[in-house]
């Protein structure tokens, strides 16, 4: 990758945090804690056991009612001490299980569309880099009605990217590939995780994903 990107000095994780969703009977409520030193970890558990719920509130879409978040020594929320930040100052990169691309825009635009709001943040990614990271040249001007699942994928993790994140999330990105696809995208997804530099928490079913991606496992639920 051209634009080269060290890691931070401090990158790992300390949660602590519970969750509260709708009424006592029916609700949702899980505690979550995870403590690591390491950049990249996974987070496993069965269905149900509130990984996507852990991630939005990692990503400021869910509150909690207790605890903290602390990723790479920043405080992301800590009731106690009354820090809340809010989605847009967390710069997280978030990738889905289904890409969620622009269906009316072309590959160049969806990939573009992550630098909006990015103009006055350093930037550490740039288009033509992230474009050779993830072998995505040839798509450029398609539509994404076209694309595979793993170009999908691709392009999806590239406009993550060029949010210029200081955090990336991915939420099984891997769950909706067949099993040659998913083949085809764990080396990408092993060179942003060396050539980023950034905290990432992956999420997965999969275990042959987890031992090649992550450098610390989370089993929650």
């Amino acid at each position: 990758m051209n634009a080269a990107v060290s890691a931070a000095e401090n990158t790992g994780f300390d949660i602590d945090i519970e969750l509260r969703r709708g009424d006592a009977r029916s609700g949702f409520r899980r505690a979550f804690a995870i403590r690591s030193e390491h950049r990249v970890i996974a987070v496993v558990g069965d269905s149900g056991a509130g990984k996507t719920s852990l991630l939005h509130a990692i990503a400021g879409l869910l509150r909690p009612v207790r605890g903290r978040i602390v990723v790479a020594g920043e405080t992301l929320f800590d009731r106690e001490r009354r820090i809340d930040l809010p989605a847009h100052r967390r710069r997280i990169g978030y990738v889905f299980q289904d890409a969620r691309l622009f269906p009316h825009l072309d590959v160049r635009a969806n990939l573009l569309y992550g630098l909006r709001g990015a103009g006055a943040r350093e930037r550490r990614f740039e288009l033509d880099a992230i474009v050779e990271l993830l072998g995505i040249g040839h798509l450029l001007a398609r539509g994404t009605a076209g694309l595979s699942g793993g170009e999908m994928q691709r392009v999806a993790l590239g406009r993550a990217l060029l949010s210029q994140p200081r955090i990336l999330l991915l939420d099984e990105p891997l769950s909706m590939l067949d099993m040659n696809r998913r083949d085809e995208l764990l080396p990408y997804l092993q060179r942003v995780r060396e050539e980023s530099g950034l905290p990432m928490i992956y999420v997965s079913h999969y275990p042959e994903e987890v031992r090649r991606i992550a450098e610390d496992v989370h089993r929650i639920g």
